[in-house]
């Protein structure tokens, strides 16, 4: 019993000692986690070049009660307009990126250019039907920002996917309709084909091209 006894206290002391460990080893917790999370949004939003004795001191008057050169309601407004032009700047160089990237991609052997700027690669050629506007196909896909960020991946997933032709982007649509049941495509999509200048979520920016492999594992006729 004894030794049953030591033998438990050994053990509390070494998760003890482990949680010790991972827990940050900081003066004020909640201090800390506020920094990290403010951090967090000023490298999000850009932010990297801000004063921080500016910074200090409007926290210190507002933390005492004090009264700060701007109103709440003009911080708002400023910083608002600072994230619309931290967004447009953001939104230029993402723009010309895949401008760019679309001009050299088009000159690869073997990719084919559409009309609306649409870029196709045929990985595999099926011989199956095409889907039509009124259709719903079954797809595998595999999605991509143009340097490689994957944002999205039935393939990862492990579980296809099926949807109305017409229930996705442009960039899709288009290239659904052209391709055979049984292809897969690697597909080159512009901005204006894909979600815009405004993008979607947290992974895809404003005016970002988009990289998919596309399968098209069914047809489903309606």
């Amino acid at each position: 019993m004894k030794k049953m006894l030591i033998l438990s206290f050994a053990v509390v002391l070494s998760v003890g000692g482990l949680r010790a460990q991972n827990e940050p080893i900081v003066k004020d917790s909640l201090a800390y986690a506020l920094g990290v999370q403010i951090g967090d949004y000023f490298n999000t939003n850009g932010f990297t070049k801000i004063s921080m004795s500016e910074f200090q001191s409007a926290l210190a008057m507002v933390l005492a009660n004090q009264p700060t050169v701007m109103t709440l309601q003009q911080a708002q407004q400023f910083i608002n307009k600072k994230n619309q032009e931290a967004r447009a700047a953001k939104g230029a160089v993402a723009k010309k990126a895949g401008e760019d990237f679309l001009a050299t991609n088009k000159k690869r052997p073997g990719v084919t250019t559409t009309a609306s700027g649409l870029q196709y690669e045929i990985l595999k050629a099926g011989n199956g039907p095409k889907p039509t506007a009124k259709d719903k196909v079954k797809v595998h896909y595999h999605g991509t920002l143009i340097d490689g960020t994957v944002f999205d991946s039935s393939v990862d997933r492990g579980q296809p996917i099926d949807f109305p032709v017409t229930g996705v982007i442009q960039g899709w649509i288009e290239a659904l309709q052209l391709m055979p049941e049984g292809s897969k495509w690697k597909v080159f999509i512009p901005y204006n084909l894909a979600y815009g200048e405004r993008g979607q979520g947290a992974k895809i920016g404003p005016f970002a091209a988009l990289v998919f492999e596309i399968e098209l594992l069914q047809v489903i006729k309606q």
